[in-house]
């Protein structure tokens, strides 16, 4: 058989396969697609508008720097009392600031949304799509 000949087969026996590159670029414009969607969706909207808002906040930034400031100390010299006490206040401040509140709202709900998505993605491909498959390289 020529080589023109065996190049003929080859190209009839991948008729209706797809390209690899076109898949990838398909897969490629859908996210692009799903990227822009995500960024107009009001939800993201929320956790953007509320992210900043916290950033702008000097006294809920102050209250969060605090708070992780206290949580390292806690994790570095062990159990104490008094920090334990101190990152309890800390938590009520929190809980009692808008701005705080408001952020984590919004953050979880892009998160739910974004778990929703990774349902539909999972069950479309028929295993779990975005799950955690242990830790790094070492």
């Amino acid at each position: 058989m020529s080589d023109a000949q065996d190049a003929d087969d080859a190209a009839e026996s991948n008729v209706g396969v797809p390209d690899e590159e076109a898949v990838e670029a398909n897969v490629e414009a859908a996210l692009r697609e799903f990227l822009d969607a995500l960024g107009e969706s009001e939800t993201y909207r929320r956790f953007v508008a509320a992210d900043e808002a916290l950033r702008d906040d000097a006294d809920a930034m102050a209250l969060l720097r605090e708070y992780q400031r206290k949580q390292q100390q806690m994790q570095r010299g062990g159990f104490d009392g008094s920090v334990m006490a101190e990152l309890k206040q800390l938590q009520t401040e929190m809980s009692n600031d808008e701005t705080i509140q408001r952020q984590r709202a919004a953050q979880a709900d892009l998160i739910a949304l974004l778990q929703r998505t990774d349902d539909v993605i999972s069950d479309a491909i028929g295993e779990a799509f975005a799950r955690s498959t242990g830790g790094g390289c070492c």
